[in-house]
């Protein structure tokens, strides 16, 4: 079949920064300034060559987010929480350089040894989803929700797509961290600590109110109305205390700037540009999208979907553009689409590329270790007993995710 994918036009919200300094980050770094040329015609040679002396002390990670330039260095491939499980299925390696955003190599910390340094190639690499919800936020949120007497019913439960911090907040207040892969049974199980899904407990879930909502409406069958949204810049959240007080699910409210750009139009746009096709979408799309979706599911799911399609099917992907054009490029017996028309890259994801690798992977050659992660000891042992009771869950396997 002759390659159908469509490459979208750029999109003036895109914005990777690159090299440049960046004071007003999340983090507020600088980014070094002898990075190698983006031009180099030898960064692949350099790249190769720097993994090479290195040998078994490296352990590369690529998210599937991430450019094919990074990738085709990674040793493993995957999603958030499996990559950083991948590293500590490796105790041998002396760093672990993780190419994918902030939070992933903060699990990766947390779950490897303390002679493992985890390293991350950019530290303006961040999530936008993540940085929604600072932890300052979110302890003032618990604070007016135990206020209202509201708390002592409501377990927290987080994204792993959220702070080694927001992990911890969850882990001292008896809830649990999640992936999109296993949300359901994370989320009954935290309304199990709560009196039953038919009782009067709540969930207080973060930071994506999508996942949330979809969770707790087309899986576990709650109303949109038993969902109230909470925004950490409003007191109480936005909402009166009768409406928390009658809320089952509390939503904080954030959303991954990539999957918050499709829209229902897109899918109808779609649908009668191409009869009968596929549309596939990740879980943190709104909830009009999801359900006008035919398949739902992790980026993990997404890649297994398209794999196992019948040759000649046709599908559209609402999820980030790097790994929908590298399932097209890899199956090209397929009909595979965007779902957008405009360019829809995880951009701050997208600052990790071969140049910043590459000086990651020279310093390491150097005896030098750049950008280490490093997660402190009280923040790392409470969000690993919320990543835990999440291990301690049945069915979903979160390491797939």
């Amino acid at each position: 079949m002759t390659q159908t994918f469509a490459e979208p036009s750029s999109s003036p919200a895109l914005l990777l920064l690159g090299r440049r300094r960046d004071p007003l980050s999340e983090r507020g770094v600088d980014c070094p300034g002898d990075l190698p040329s983006p031009s180099d015609p030898g960064l692949v040679q350099r790249a190769a060559a720097a993994k090479a002396k290195l040998g078994n002390r490296v352990f590369v990670l690529g998210h599937h987010y991430q450019r094919d330039e990074v990738i085709q260095f990674a040793d493993v491939t995957g999603d958030s929480f499996k990559l950083a499980r991948d590293a500590a299925a490796r105790p041998d390696a002396e760093f672990i350089v993780f190419c994918g955003v902030h939070f992933m190599a903060e699990s990766a910390d947390i779950l490897t040894s303390a002679n493992q340094a985890v390293v991350l190639p950019d530290m303006a690499a961040g999530c936008s989803m993540a940085d929604m919800a600072n932890i300052s936020q979110v302890e003032d949120a618990w604070a007016q929700l135990a206020e209202a007497g509201i708390a002592d019913s409501t377990v927290p439960l987080t994204y792993m797509n959220s702070t080694a911090a927001i992990k911890a907040f969850c882990g001292r207040n008896e809830g649990a961290v999640c992936t999109s892969s296993n949300a359901e049974v994370a989320m009954r199980w935290a309304f199990e600590q709560s009196g039953g899904l038919g009782g009067n407990g709540k969930v207080f879930f973060l930071p994506d109110q999508h996942l949330g909502r979809n969770t707790a409406v087309i899986s576990l069958g709650l109303s949109l109305d038993d969902c109230v949204l909470y925004d950490p810049r409003k007191p109480l959240g936005g909402n009166t205390l009768e409406q928390l007080a009658a809320a089952r699910v509390i939503l904080w409210k954030g959303h991954c700037s990539v999957h918050g750009r499709f829209r229902k139009e897109n899918v109808e746009t779609m649908r009668a540009e191409v009869p009968g096709v596929n549309v596939l979408v990740h879980p943190e799309c709104a909830y009009d999208v999801v359900t006008a979706a035919d398949f739902v599911g992790s980026t993990e799911y997404i890649i297994r979907a398209i794999e196992d399609a019948e040759p000649g099917s046709a599908w559209v992907i609402g999820t980030e553009l790097n790994l929908v054009r590298r399932l097209a490029n890899a199956h090209p017996d397929k009909e595979i689409h965007f779902l957008e028309d405009t360019v829809c890259f995880c951009s701050t994801m997208n600052r990790i590329d071969l140049p910043h690798l590459v000086w990651a992977l020279e310093s390491l050659v150097a005896g030098d270790v750049p950008n280490r992660i490093v997660v402190d000891d009280d923040t790392q042992t409470w969000a690993k007993v919320a990543l835990d009771r999440m291990l301690a869950l049945p069915a979903n396997n979160p390491a797939k995710d």
